[in-house]
């Protein structure tokens, strides 16, 4: 795969502290991944934790990503390695692993997500690596250059871990999770005053660690309010989200027609 590969070069642009946008994707559909890939999106992250993904349509929706040298992050329902090794295997350029509460448990996906003594399985043979088509020493380069690893900070456990996270080796970003979060504080919704200090804490420890700092959001202008806090790396709704949006648009107005 060449050096100028978009799927290689999010990692660099994510180092670089580019403002990146993307979404999730939650049908499991190949045809719907195409669609956002013609959005000028940075990225598209497949949601595998909460919506109906099984094997076949993520291998497919990889394929397509891999075809058009698309970057794909997949989040994943744990961060077990048979897990990783399945999602990058199939192509994935990185994953997204939910409620990250530790150091340790952020070391260990760290190693599984990479290849080394008791990380990822070396195959030759599978869709990330060509299919034969590459040598070991060029995959080896390749997958250092490429995966993107980010650990979702999701309870005030993760926040308190936050900067021992942060400092580990193989960790590519924090990424909060503010509805769990808040949730996780005892909150019923996004506007509490522990969300924010959340977030401040745990952008310091992205800042003097030199990782990215990324978030979900609804909307542009909540990415805005919330980039005061560090954040460049934006989830931002969903495909589900935005056709709704749009049919809702539409159907208020049709029904405003006058006559």
């Amino acid at each position: 795969m060449s050096q100028t590969s978009k799927a290689t070069g999010l990692l660099a642009r994510m180092r670089a502290g580019d403002r990146l946008a993307g979404t999730f994707m939650k049908t499991p559909s190949h045809v719907a991944l195409e669609i956002l890939m013609m959005s000028g999106l940075d990225f598209v992250c497949i949601d595998a934790e909460h919506s109906p993904f099984d094997r076949a349509a993520l291998d497919a929706c990889l394929a397509v990503a891999r075809a058009r040298d698309f970057p794909v992050l997949v989040r994943i329902l744990d961060g077990t390695p048979a897990r990783i090794l399945d999602v990058m295997d199939m192509g994935a350029t990185g994953i997204v692993v939910p409620h990250v509460d530790s150091a340790q448990k952020a070391r260990e996906i760290a190693a599984a997500a990479r290849f080394g003594h008791g990380g990822r399985g070396f195959a030759g043979s599978t869709r990330w690596a060509n299919y034969t088509a590459e040598t070991m020493p060029d995959l080896l380069d390749r997958s250092a250059a490429e995966t993107v690893v980010l650990v979702q900070i999701e309870e005030p456990e993760g926040v308190e871990a936050c900067e021992a996270i942060a400092a580990l080796d193989g960790i590519d970003g924090l990424f909060i999770g503010p509805a769990d979060l808040s949730v996780g504080y005892g909150h019923r919704g996004l506007d509490n005053p522990d969300l924010p200090a959340a977030m401040a804490r745990v952008g310091a420890a992205c800042r003097d660690a030199g990782k990215t700092y990324a978030t979900w959001v609804p909307n542009a202008a909540t990415a805005a309010d919330w980039s005061r806090h560090g954040f460049t790396f934006f989830v931002v709704a969903s495909e589900h989200g935005w056709i709704l949006q749009g049919a809702r648009a539409v159907a208020a107005d049709i029904a405003a027609i006058d006559g």
